[in-house]
């Protein structure tokens, strides 16, 4: 007979008294529930219970029987719980991102993921430059980029058009520039992960590289934002980032018919073998969301 029901018919009868109450419990019959005492008693090869009329006890094999009882009924548990959520996603992921991508989409999105997967908890890792996805321990890593880590795998989810922005206030006071010659004369604020100082501008078929320069430059995207929404010069910004801005008044678009060349976002993980159930509900759930915002593509290891 099953061991794990002999082991847990055994407890209930010693916590309720009698092994009629153990059955009533654990929907059996009395009968069930003496033929599981006998068998475990069979098993451990002695008597385990001292059977009176008004009273039951465990003689002192029992009481040792009983401990290894509750270690298989804690064990079985364990299992049970394992097996139930076997096919849900959970457990810790970690997860790194720029932080001007977290603030202006994937924390909201990591709300409702939350909700959606309740057993995942995320830990986010804001950086703009690429980590060591093994020395650090990632699971995920969200990167805007067109040249990527060739010995990881990446999910493509979408592009990342930008655009040159400078504040309401900024052009008030310095003009606005009417060509690329003209930002020779303004303050360029430069982001030293993409281009530093030279800005590469398409307009058509036309592309045009411009060295550019200013009173600050920053190694965090946001950062740079900040910077531009302060008035402090013009800025490269992804659309994400800034074009609400634009319709708030605070930001303005420069030189709207030239724009810088689009990059790619793209989910970075190790491995299609060893990623992790958690990882993989993430990834699809981005793709999903962000269908509306950037356009789709798909796996490559380039």
């Amino acid at each position: 007979m099953d061991r794990i029901t002999a082991a847990k018919v055994l407890l209930k009868t010693v916590e309720r008294g009698s092994a009629s109450a153990a059955a009533e419990e654990l929907g059996m019959s009395r009968a069930m529930a003496s033929r599981y005492i006998a068998s475990i008693e069979e098993w451990s090869g002695t008597r385990l219970l001292h059977r009176t009329t008004r009273q039951l006890s465990l003689t002192s094999a029992g009481e040792r029987v009983l401990e290894l009882c509750k270690e298989m009924a804690r064990v079985a548990d364990a299992v049970t719980e394992v097996a139930v959520h076997s096919d849900t996603p959970h457990g810790l992921l970690r997860v790194t991102a720029p932080g001007i991508l977290a603030e202006a989409q994937l924390i909201s999105l990591f709300s409702e993921f939350a909700v959606q997967y309740p057993r995942i908890k995320i830990d986010l890792q804001i950086s703009d430059r690429s980590v060591d996805l093994v020395q650090d321990r990632i699971d995920v890593a969200i990167r805007i980029a067109n040249h990527l880590d060739p010995s990881l795998i990446a999910k493509r989810l979408g592009q990342c058009p930008s655009r040159l922005y400078a504040s309401v206030k900024y052009l008030k006071d310095h003009g606005e520039p009417a060509s690329l010659e003209d930002l020779k004369a303004h303050r360029c604020l430069t982001y030293t992960h993409l281009g530093g100082a030279e800005w590469v501008l398409r307009r058509g078929e036309s592309e045009v590289t411009i060295p550019v320069s200013g009173s600050f430059q920053t190694n965090e995207a946001l950062a740079l934002r900040r910077a531009t929404l302060s008035g402090l010069g013009i800025a490269m910004l992804p659309r994400f980032s800034a074009d609400n801005e634009v319709l708030a008044g605070r930001l303005a678009v420069v030189l709207p018919e030239w724009e810088p060349t689009s990059l790619g976002i793209h989910a970075l993980y190790v491995s299609r073998r060893h990623l992790p159930m958690a990882a993989r509900a993430l990834i699809d759930f981005l793709s999903e969301k962000l269908e509306n915002s950037f356009h789709l593509g798909s796996d490559v290891t380039a």
